[in-house]
């Protein structure tokens, strides 16, 4: 394939040096195009031909000559026309085009409106000009761009052979429409927090380094957008929010990348069950804009986002899955556990429970719900539940058996939290690189007063499931292997 598409490219930089012996520029900076070809094919309302002449400017879809006509296809992003050139009208012009223009080349047509003999919309064009000259040949459709790895690799292919490719990312900037504007609705701020950070905090995840040349430093690049922004519930802000991305140096697989796109809110005098009924609000409002009904399908399952979503305790829920009650389980029962079940069984206590909870449980929650409660051991940054010292005061979302959303009412005693860190570093000076680092600035800094929070976050995990497709196939760009 690859040699063939060579022998089209040499054939297609002959006609680029041909044009340019011509005189013609292949690639001029000006375009005279004074409609979009939607806009065009309005003008056809309740007519059979319009006389005002239009200048339309798109990319060659298609091209068939017959004799002294030749028809194609021009399109730009609002929609297709079909053109039609007459050697009558241009004269050496319309041999020209013939001989040196392919599918995939840019260009401009100008000319008169009118409906073909079979009732096609058509632009009879009296003059033309090229755009940009394409040395390779497009894909023609979906069926000449089947590998998914080359759809990912080279996703402007994608989009130019798949319409529903350009439709998907079209409702993931409505999703993110949708969350910006119900966030301001409510009152909170948005704000923009450095990606560059001394400190990376507000998750389990290992970061990644970079250096930054002026200051001749290393920095971290976030992991979470969490401190900072509760930084600015120390300094008074009562409402904010933050759309940024994230960067955790992780696996990938259907729900994770390196890289992806979150939003994190926070919220003084408020606490998790403020925060389970805003979330809840907002995912309704995400699922009718962008999907346009409440039930969606995610492999396989018919998910109803609609009703009202139950609380499902993490102790009930991880004893009914595994027999162990996490009030009484001490770490002996759960390494026999996670042994049993073939998972990594080396790490902390909160290691454990998570990877067990992950094997066992998370994946039967299928309906959106609230999982409440969680263990303290994986939560050092919520407050303690005061009817039990084991739990702690945090929610998260879920739906389709994976998280679509995380939460928790924020720790603010500096000592308390301070206490955490340090049971987080002891947690990485035994070799857990995804437990938290001490942030002294961030106890400095609630030492000066916090008042009490919820915070909550999501990322675009939450569109990956809405459109039932992996995390990796909603993102424009995503990272790739290197091509050998």
């Amino acid at each position: 394939m690859s040699e063939k598409i060579e022998e089209l490219r040499k054939v297609r930089i002959q006609k680029l040096e041909a044009l340019k012996k011509a005189g013609i520029n292949p690639y001029p900076v000006e375009s005279k195009r004074d409609h979009t070809v939607g806009e065009a094919l309005q003008l056809f309302d309740h007519v059979t031909r319009n006389t005002k002449h239009v200048t339309l400017a798109g990319r060659i879809r298609s091209i068939r000559t017959h004799g002294k006509l030749t028809f194609g296809n021009l399109e730009d992003e609002s929609g297709s026309i079909q053109f039609l050139l007459r050697e009558d009208v241009l004269g050496e012009k319309f041999r020209q085009f013939s001989e040196l223009f392919d599918i995939g080349d840019f260009a401009e047509f100008t000319g008169t409106l009118a409906l073909s003999k079979t009732g096609e919309k058509t632009l009879e064009a009296d003059s033309y000009q090229l755009l940009a000259k394409s040395l390779r040949p497009i894909p023609q459709n979906y069926f000449g761009l089947k590998d998914a790895e080359v759809r990912l690799r080279k996703r402007y292919l994608d989009l130019i052979a798949n319409p529903e490719t350009k439709e998907l990312f079209r409702k993931k900037a409505v999703f993110w429409q949708v969350i910006r504007n119900f966030m301001i609705k409510q009152g909170f701020l948005e704000v923009w927090t450095p990606v560059l950070e001394d400190v990376p905090g507000g998750a389990d995840a290992t970061p990644f380094i970079t250096h930054h040349e002026a200051l001749d430093r290393d920095f971290y690049l976030r992991i979470s957008l969490e401190l900072p922004l509760k930084r600015l519930l120390v300094g008074g802000f009562e409402k904010v929010f933050e759309i940024g991305r994230l960067f955790r140096n992780e696996g990938i697989d259907r729900e994770h990348l390196q890289e992806y796109d979150d939003m994190e809110f926070y919220w003084a005098y408020a606490d998790d069950k403020d925060g389970m009924k805003l979330s809840e609000k907002l995912f309704k409002e995400i699922v009718k804009k962008v999907c346009g009904s409440m039930e969606i399908e995610y492999e396989g399952h018919k998910i109803d986002w609609g009703s009202k979503w139950p609380k499902v305790d993490y102790f009930k829920a991880f004893k009914d899955a595994t027999g162990l009650d996490l009030n009484k389980a001490n770490e002996g029962d759960l390494r026999k556990k996670a042994k049993e079940l073939g998972a990594d069984v080396e790490g902390s206590v909160g290691r454990l429970i998570d990877v067990i909870y992950k094997k066992l449980v998370r994946p039967k929650l299928i309906q959106p719900c609230f999982l409440v409660g969680h263990p303290a051991e994986i939560s050092p940054l919520a407050k303690v539940d005061p009817k039990n010292p084991k739990k702690v005061l945090r929610f998260q979302i879920l739906a389709a058996g994976t998280e679509l959303g995380n939460a928790w009412s924020e720790v603010n005693d500096p000592q308390y939290q301070k206490m955490r860190f340090e049971e987080q570093m002891k947690l990485r000076e035994a070799g857990d690189k995804e437990a938290q680092m001490m942030d002294e600035d961030y106890v400095e800094a609630l030492e000066y007063g916090m008042p009490p929070a919820v915070g909550f976050g999501m990322s675009e995990r939450v569109f990956a499931v809405l459109m039932n497709k992996s995390m990796r196939e909603t993102v424009i760009f995503p990272p790739m292997r290197q091509d050998d």
